[in-house]
């Protein structure tokens, strides 16, 4: 769950609505497909890879592949309900920071993390060109999403420790 938070800034409601089936193949790369977002915009989340593996492992471990990705597991190890509501996500993400020494962090500051990771890229192009506003740069670009080489790939954050 947190991977998917901080890889795709996923606010807690998205979390909570994702499917196995909205994980999906474009452009050979893997995203969450069609995500009805706040005010129900629609868009597509590119998924880093390393966020894709945690949901594999994830999915492997729980013996689930099809429905709600985020679940609950009984004491017996059995997968059980519908998916979790975006309270339930707040409070695990709260509990877990919490048991990791990070008092008060909450899933929004995991989405605001993957932002300010992702606008490093920007950032560093408004410096090399000397512009005051990111929007100069953004209309130079033409701002087109792209799924390979998404700014998501290269938060830099390894699972696995390596």
């Amino acid at each position: 769950m947190i991977a998917v938070l901080i890889g795709c800034g996923l606010r807690r409601a998205e979390a909570a609505a994702l499917k196995f089936e909205d994980v999906q193949l474009r452009e050979e790369h893997w995203v969450i497909a069609d995500l009805n977002g706040k005010g129900g915009h629609i868009r597509t989340v590119p998924m880093p890879n390393w966020v894709k593996t945690a949901i594999d492992e994830w999915a492997i471990l729980a013996g689930i592949n099809s429905g709600p990705l985020f679940r609950a597991i009984n004491k017996a190890g059995r997968v059980r309900g519908n998916g979790f509501t975006p309270k339930v996500i707040w409070s695990i993400v709260k509990e877990g920071a919490a048991n990791c020494g990070l008092v008060g962090l909450a899933p929004h500051d995991l989405r605001r993390t993957c932002a300010r990771l992702c606008h490093q890229e920007l950032e560093q192009i408004q410096f090399l060109l000397g512009h005051v506003s990111i929007e100069t740069i953004e209309r130079y670009l033409g701002c087109k999403q792209r799924f390979q080489n998404a700014v998501n790939d290269a938060i830099g954050l390894d699972l696995n420790g390596s």
